[in-house]
Formats: structure tokens, sequence, C-alpha cells
């Protein structure tokens, strides 16, 4: 028996030596990930003008480019149904691919949708997913032009494509800010993180007490930044007529300190952003507070505001400073800078992404 023991043990250690280093999804989160999976991925077509690394693929057709994105919403990790209506739903997933491709200073015009679907779900229950992303189509003037439907074993995952257009020479990414570019924003930020706050608290409170009914008086403005988030075609029509084309463009889906330092790292360079100048709404500002966080720290970290961070040239500066609704918040710097916030009292704190990560958050 000590014999057949010691042999096991040998035959164990034997196979921890050989196998091969087990790295968990957690350690890497989403964007880690993505990098891992696509380093060193060859291109083999000339119409592929750009791949992985922004917020659509771009595809070449001479005079203009195909703008391609693609998303995945999973219930349970990207949306709750106990507070998240089926048609505001299909409208989000609609309307946050739609903004994928605004950020790409393009149009959207075809979308395909495919769902996979448990039979915990009823016709008249799709149907008003359907009625959120008819509505959402209807609004931008988007052709729903097919999908795929599949069965589940459990619950809701949504699979949105949107395909846009742009003319070749007009297509802004993300990797192309300039040293000494202006930072801005538009609409302002941290609502929709609150509005989820909100939601989870009157979703914990109808658990302990089903006879509770919500309290979400008043606080319509950071209930729909969360639940039905516009993609802000509007801005590129006020840039458009006043002569300014952004040096390089996204949209805020995971919150201004991700979105900034994609920016910065995509284009080489550092950034310096101005606490004080981040545009923040006062019902933001008041449920933060009643919530303990700093709506700065809302701003920053809490993501899926859908609004445009853009950088422009220095001599646009008295242009964008007349433009209601665009906020000038930073300015790029040469990469040994690094990137920083700067506090009303001249602190300098390093940027981090620490917005929502599903890969961190929620792991099987």
């Amino acid at each position: 028996n000590v014999q057949i023991d010691y042999l096991c043990k040998k035959i164990s250690n034997m196979t921890e030596d050989i196998s091969p280093k087990r790295t968990e999804l957690a350690e890497l989160g989403e964007f880690g990930l993505i990098d891992r999976l696509t380093a060193g991925l060859k291109l083999f077509n000339e119409s592929t003008l750009k791949g992985v690394g922004d917020d659509c693929t771009v595809i070449d057709h001479g005079d203009h480019v195909s703008l391609i994105t693609k998303d995945l919403l999973v219930e349970g990790v990207h949306f709750d149904l106990s507070y998240a209506p089926l048609k505001h739903l299909g409208y989000k997933a609609a309307a946050v691919n739609i903004s994928d491709i605004v950020a790409m200073n393009g149009k959207a015009e075809q979308m395909l949708v495919g769902i996979s679907v448990s039979n915990r779900f009823s016709v008249e229950a799709l149907e008003e997913l359907y009625a959120g992303i008819r509505l959402a189509c209807e609004r931008y003037q988007v052709d729903l032009a097919g999908g795929d439907t599949t069965s589940s074993a459990s619950g809701l995952f949504i699979s949105v494509t949107v395909i846009g257009r742009a003319l070749k020479d007009e297509v802004i990414y993300r990797s192309t800010a300039r040293q000494n570019d202006l930072i801005c924003v538009s609409g302002d930020l941290g609502g929709a993180y609150m509005g989820l706050l909100l939601l989870e608290r009157e979703k914990q409170v109808y658990k302990a007490n089903p006879q509770m009914q919500p309290d979400l008086e008043g606080f319509d403005y950071i209930l729909e930044r969360q639940l039905k988030p516009e993609p802000r075609t509007d801005v590129l029509e006020k840039l458009r007529d006043a002569g300014i084309r952004p040096t390089a463009m996204i949209d805020i889906s995971d919150g201004l300190a991700s979105e900034i330092l994609h920016i910065a790292k995509d284009s080489g360079l550092g950034c310096r952003i101005y606490e004080n100048k981040i545009p923040v709404d006062i019902v933001t500002a008041e449920v933060a507070a009643e919530f303990q966080i700093d709506p700065i720290t809302a701003a920053m970290n809490g993501g899926e505001d859908y609004e445009l961070l853009f950088t422009a040239d220095v001599n646009d500066f008295e242009k964008l400073k007349e433009l209601k609704g665009i906020h000038i918040i930073g300015h790029m710097t040469e990469k040994a800078e690094g990137e920083y916030l700067i506090s009303e009292g001249g602190s300098l704190y390093p940027i981090e992404a620490q917005g929502f990560n599903h890969m961190r958050d929620k792991q099987e």
C-alpha cells in the first residue's frame, strides 16, 4: 500500500509538470483576453482596412467603406429581466450597436439579430423584445435585414450585428489622436451607472418584501440612461455643421477611464483629464451622494452612457466652446507623461480602467 501511494503521488507530480498552465479568464479580463486571442493576427484581404481594435471592422469598397460591429448580450451578465422591460432591452440592444457605427463617424444601415431563448419565454414576450428593436431601427433608419433564432437550455442570449457606411476619408479611428489635441465629451456621464444602482437597490428591497413598491419617483433621467440609451447621431451633425472633424473618437460603453485609455494606448500618447471639467447631471450627483459614491468615480468607471469621447485640434477650441452639450475635459500629451486625472486641488491620479468587466465580475 505504501508503494502504491508513493507511485500515485509520483504520477500526480509528473502530470502536474507536463500539464499546461491554466490561466483564469478573470486574470486577463475582457480586453486582456481579446489581446491574447488576437495577438499576431494576420489579415489576408486588402479590403480589410481595420480588423480587431476599434469600435468597428472597416471594409474597403473604393470611395466608401462598410463599418461592421457586433455585440452579444447574455441574461444575468449584461441584463436583468427583473427590472429591464423586454421592449427597453430590445431597443438598447439595437441602440448600443448603432452607437459603435456613430463612434466611427458613420451611418448605420442594416442590422442582423440572433436570439437564443428558452421555453421560459412566450411568443408574446419575444414580440415585445422585437418591438423595441424595431422602434430603434425606425428611429435611426436602419433596416432589420435578417438574423437567426434558436433555443437555449436556459435564459436569453441576444446577438446583434450592425452594418454601416462612411466615406473612406471620413472614418474616425480611436488610434489617430495627436499630441496637444483637446479631449472632449458629449452630454453628461455617470447617469447610467447610478440608474443601475438604483434599480439594483429596489430589486433587493422587493426581494426582502414583495409588498413594497419600487421607489423610482423623480429618477426618470438616470433610469432612461440605463434602460434606453441613445446613440449620439446628433453630435456628429453638430460637429459637421460647426466645421469640426474629430481626430479620434470612441463611444463610452465601459466608462470614461477605460475609453480614454483606449485612445491613449492606440494613439501612442498620454493624457490629462481635469476633474472639474467632467460633466455630471445634478440628479446623477444627488443619487451618487445617496449611495455615498463620488460622482466623478461614477463618471470615470460607471459606463453605459454611450456618449461620444473624442479628440479635436487645439485650433478648434473656440468653436467647441460654443457648442451646447460638448465639454472640453482635457488634452493629449506625449506618451512619457502618462495618463492622469487632475483633481480640483491640482493633484495627479493615475487613470485606471475599473469599469464593468463581465469576465472579472461574473465567473462560473
